[in-house]
């Protein structure tokens, strides 16, 4: 989840707005087994963090380190560290030459992902950039990019959709995080839910881009630059 606040039940709403418990974790158990790290990073994210939910969860995890590596991505840009699940999968999923930028805006949630990052034998690839993810953006160059995966503000979810296409090259992907907004989609009452559905509204009318939104875990929205 990144950058943003949401409530801390939010993300298990999510999970089970599709499956029911007991499917749930069938499908956890055959997404395979992560790294050791992996689960001690969620561990400690679940007990010293405020928003536990927000962690991207073994499923969509390995479904994003399959999107990289299916790819061929040399490049990965990730908006919204939290506390470096997701970047850590994806990293895995990254060449040894490889390189993921990751943006975060809290100091708290940076230095727990680091810690880790310098843990894991995929950490050499990961360059955690401290700040907001639009100064960082604004400083990538046109086409630079091989895959974005989009998991922060969802206010600002609308312009990161913008500045990602720009710096994404032809045939890149994008991944966009919590499309669904724990179903509030359907009837927006507030700013955050009216933005994830400006940006699904814009998605869907892009001729620049192939796509597909997919029900996994609070729905995760496949972008293809032509």
């Amino acid at each position: 989840m990144g950058e943003g606040s949401v409530p801390t039940q939010g993300k298990e709403i999510a999970v089970e707005m599709f499956l029911p418990e007991d499917l749930r974790r069938y499908v956890e158990e055959h997404a395979g087994p992560v790294p050791p790290l992996l689960e001690e990073l969620e561990r400690e994210t679940r007990k010293k963090t405020d928003s536990p939910g927000m962690l991207t969860g073994k499923v969509e995890g390995t479904f994003l380190k399959l999107l990289v590596r299916l790819s061929g991505a040399r490049k990965v840009l990730e908006i919204g560290t939290f506390t470096g699940y997701s970047a850590l999968l994806m990293a895995e999923g990254l060449p040894a030459d490889g390189e993921l930028v990751t943006c975060e805006i809290s100091p708290e949630h940076a230095a727990l992902a680091q810690r880790y990052f310098d843990r894991s034998p995929n950490g050499h690839k990961i360059r955690l950039v401290l700040g907001p993810a639009a100064d960082t953006l604004r400083g990538i160059p046109d086409g630079s990019v091989d895959f974005v995966f989009i998991d922060a503000d969802k206010e600002r979810y609308p312009f990161y959709y913008e500045e990602c296409v720009r710096v994404l090259r032809s045939g890149g992907l994008i991944a966009a995080d919590n499309v669904l907004w724990y179903g509030r989609v359907l009837s927006p009452e507030d700013e955050a839910s009216r933005a994830i559905v400006r940006f699904n509204r814009t998605v869907m009318g892009d001729d620049r881009v192939e796509k597909v939104m997919l029900p996994v875990r609070d729905g995760v929205y496949l972008i293809r630059k032509r």
